[in-house]
C-alpha cells in the first residue's frame, strides 16, 4: 500500500503541509477501502477525536505537545475547504 508520508516527518511550512493534505487525498482514492475511517462523517469524527485526545498521544510516544501552533489557520483550512473551489 503506498502509504502517505508520516505525520512524525517534518512538516517546515505551508507548502509541505498542503503537500501532506494532497497525499492523503491520493491516498484515499487509491486506498479509502483500507482507511478506518473512509467517509468524510466519520473522518472528521475521528479528527475532532484525535485533537481533543491529542496530549495522551504525544505521551504514548514520550513526545511533548507543541505548545505554539496556528489553531485558527487550520481551523480556518477545514472551514475553507467547505466551499473552495
Amino acid at each position: 500500500m503506498d502509504v502517505p508520508p508520516s505525520p512524525e516527518d517534518h512538516i517546515p511550512d505551508r507548502e509541505a503541509l498542503a503537500a501532506f493534505v494532497a497525499h492523503l487525498r491520493e491516498d484515499h482514492a487509491r486506498h479509502g477501502d483500507d482507511w478506518e475511517n473512509p467517509t468524510l462523517d466519520r473522518f472528521l469524527e475521528a479528527l475532532a477525536a484525535w485533537i481533543t485526545d491529542a496530549p495522551g498521544s504525544y505521551a504514548h510516544r514520550e513526545q511533548e505537545l507543541p505548545a505554539g501552533g496556528d489553531w485558527t489557520f487550520f481551523a480556518r483550512a477545514l472551514s475553507a475547504a467547505r466551499f473552495y473551489e
